[in-house]
């Protein structure tokens, strides 16, 4: 056991301060939360468009029938209730009585209250905490403690938590189970770097969650409810100083990355081999994301498209204005009305003999250009949309009365939930967003997964009960 590494109380039992971090769509299930809980430490059952399964136990495939994305919408809010209710019924038999069992939501996904009282509803008794980020979850408080479950916001800096706490979550101090600081330079998936941050530049955390603790002791919040520390935890042993250290209060570590190589880990093979590759600097924070936010992930092809296709991207007026005093002549079908600069008319017919012939307009006054391929595929993603997040850049969907963001459709961005859906049930790994946390490369040095090997979640646990 490693050095000061004590059980706390959590959700009426003892467990490890050990919490398997919730991946969405389908790469956290109750195969993987579940033997995290047996094992002694906080699993987290993702509740992001879980799957559900017929009477037969296969996957049911997440089809949409309906015409308009309101009624798509719908559809997806009642697949995420359903998918999330049986993944915590069967996180739970695993869990065998042991540890605990979470669910963790995003905030900004389509129909997120909704769907998090839709799924407490129908788990009573069986979910210990809703963990919840990516956006600012006022409500999850006043949900949470509705159905007398604890809640667990998820946080980058303590100027967040202090505006959570004063608008709602002081009113139900009693169920605040902890807060999880989730590093916005270091985890993987959506992060909370905030515009005065700059992603360039990683800030050290222990100052960070140090401010934390302070705001906390503000609100009366006694250092027994934990911080937990989330996003390039690997091992116990680099993190010995801030085990039983005053200034921080109690400490709990969650493991996002990890968990990704178990058996029990539900993404398919050929992403755990992929993730047994990576070198140092393979995943990238970056904000192609139609939710608006950074996030990281691997920099396959599929990013390095993105990146490429924001490269092949002009600004444009519509009347000639300074230095906008040519008329561009290609990928705008012989409109007259694109007046761009000498330069960026030359880079235009270049990436234009090389294919790139269809030029689309962005919210930003700007054009990309795509190969008419690319733009059949985005339009008809864009008119796919079931409405996944509460707005979406990618295609205009906002969750309110007209349906629309009010801005236009961002080309630079791409269907989320269609690529998450597909590789977490074996679509191409280099074709798809692949999201990992940035100390993935690990898995490749640490002697640990040497030969190739895969550890069960409760080997992974004892591993990390050893300080390694």
């Amino acid at each position: 056991m490693f050095k000061g590494l004590k059980p706390i109380l959590y959700g009426g039992r003892e467990v490890w301060p050990l919490v398997e971090g919730g991946k969405g769509v389908s790469a956290t299930n109750h195969a993987s939360s579940g033997a995290w809980a047996a094992a002694g430490g906080i699993g987290t059952v993702s509740a992001v468009n879980a799957d559900s399964y017929d009477p037969e136990g296969r996957i049911v495939p997440q089809v949409y029938h309906a015409l308009t994305r309101r009624e798509r919408h719908e559809e997806l809010i009642q697949y995420a209730i359903d998918g999330a209710v049986q993944q915590v019924h069967r996180a739970y038999e695993i869990a065998g009585g042991a540890g605990a069992i979470n669910i963790n939501v995003l905030w900004e996904m389509g129909g997120a209250q909704r769907v998090l009282q839709g799924v407490l509803e129908r788990t009573k008794g069986l979910v210990a905490g809703v963990t919840c980020g990516a956006g600012m979850p006022y409500k999850l408080s006043e949900i949470a403690a509705s159905y007398g479950v604890n809640y667990l916001p998820i946080i980058s800096s303590g100027r967040a938590f202090r505006a959570l706490w004063k608008r709602a979550y002081s009113k139900a101090a009693e169920w605040l189970a902890a807060v999880v600081y989730e590093d916005p330079w270091l985890a993987g998936g959506h992060n909370g770097l905030s515009n005065a941050e700059d992603p360039l530049k990683p800030q050290d955390p222990y100052p960070r969650v140090k401010e934390l603790r302070e705001v906390m002791r503000e609100g009366g919040i006694p250092d027994s409810v934990p911080i937990v520390m989330a996003g390039g935890v690997w091992n116990l042993k680099e993190w010995e100083n801030w085990i039983d250290n005053p200034e921080l209060g109690q400490i709990v570590f969650q493991f996002g990355t990890r968990p990704l190589l178990t058996r029990e880990s539900p993404i398919p093979e050929d992403w755990k081999q992929r993730l047994m590759t990576l070198e140092e600097g393979d995943v990238l924070l970056h904000r192609f994301s139609p939710t608006g936010f950074y996030s990281s992930a691997v920099r396959n092809p599929f990013l390095r498209a993105l990146e490429a296709r924001s490269h092949r991207q002009i600004a444009f007026t519509k009347e000639e204005l300074g230095d906008h005093c040519f008329q561009l002549d290609v990928g705008v079908g012989g409109k007259k009305n694109y007046w761009v600069t000498r330069g960026d008319l030359l880079h235009a017919r270049e990436w234009h003999a090389q294919g790139f012939t269809d030029a689309l307009k962005t919210p930003d006054e700007t054009l990309v250009f795509v190969t008419p391929d690319e733009k059949s595929q985005i339009r008809k993603d864009q008119a796919d949309c079931m409405g996944c997040l509460s707005q979406c850049a990618f295609s205009s969907w906002a969750d309110n009365e007209k349906n629309s963001t009010g801005r236009l459709a961002d080309p630079r961005s791409f269907c989320i939930q269609k690529t998450l859906q597909d590789i977490a049930h074996g679509g191409p790994v280099e074709h798809n967003l692949m999201f990992a946390g940035h100390a993935a490369f690990r898995f490749k040095k640490d002697p640990f997964y040497s030969n190739g090997f895969v550890p069960t979640v409760k080997q992974l646990v004892d591993r990390i009960l050893t300080g390694d």
